[in-house]
């Protein structure tokens, strides 16, 4: 039975059962995503709130009891990994928010948008992409990296440089972030000459570095492509 469960649950495209559970999943997270259109609380909304619970709390359970067929592993080790995934969080999170409101703790309502990742977990092109960005993530990390560590470097240049335009770290932090990746929203910006000349090599430093992972992406995207032809 567990078993069976696994096919329908994990393996989207296996059988006409799954497929069916795939859409139904899909129309339901699709329904869900109704109540934040608006700022509105009607019963309506509440209702589908307390449906989309059930469902996801089911849906949660049925993954964690199959999940040594998922890890290949039949060992207790399989149950006490999967909710530590990252979408088995993202799962998890989705189920805290719509439990909170009935609990009376409306502070975590921001954690509802985790329901709108969870139509992900359906997409192949999804799938396709977490698996490309898994093989190539030395080559992300490193460029990743070298942005933080570059951001961080500007920013304490351009703090000490003009303590007037910036008043804390973080507003430094904020400007060299929007000035890497070429935004410059214009809220900030720096008024000396060591300031402007390093806003200056930040918007050309970042094409590079905004290109790099793009690069990457695309190759390995190719070659996901010309393996699965």
């Amino acid at each position: 039975m567990r078993e069976k469960i696994y096919q329908m649950v994990h393996r989207y495209e296996r059988n006409a059962l799954s497929v069916a559970y795939k859409w139904f999943m899909i129309v339901v997270i699709a329904v869900s995503l109704l109540p934040l259109t608006t700022k509105e609380t009607t019963p309506a909304f509440a209702v589908i709130d307390m449906v989309c619970l059930v469902i996801y709390s089911i849906d949660f359970f049925l993954r964690w009891i199959s999940a040594d067929y998922k890890f290949g592993v039949h060992s207790w080790t399989s149950f006490a990994r999967y909710p530590f995934r990252l979408i088995s969080i993202i799962d998890l999170l989705s189920i805290f928010a719509l439990l909170c409101p009935l609990i009376g703790w409306s502070q975590a309502v921001v954690l509802k948008v985790f329901r709108i990742v969870r139509i992900f977990r359906y997409s192949k092109t999804t799938r396709t992409i977490l698996e490309i960005l898994k093989r190539s993530k030395k080559a992300l990390l490193a460029v990743g990296s070298l942005a933080v560590g570059y951001i961080l470097l500007s920013a304490l240049v351009v703090f000490n440089a003009e303590p007037q335009t910036f008043a804390t770290f973080f507003d430094a932090v904020y400007w060299a972030t929007v000035s890497l990746t070429t935004v410059g929203y214009g809220d900030l910006y720096p008024v000396t000459v060591v300031g402007r000349i390093v806003a200056m090599t930040s918007s050309f430093f970042g094409i590079a570095v905004v290109a790099l992972p793009a690069g990457v992406v695309t190759a390995e995207y190719m070659k996901s492509l010309q393996e699965k032809e």
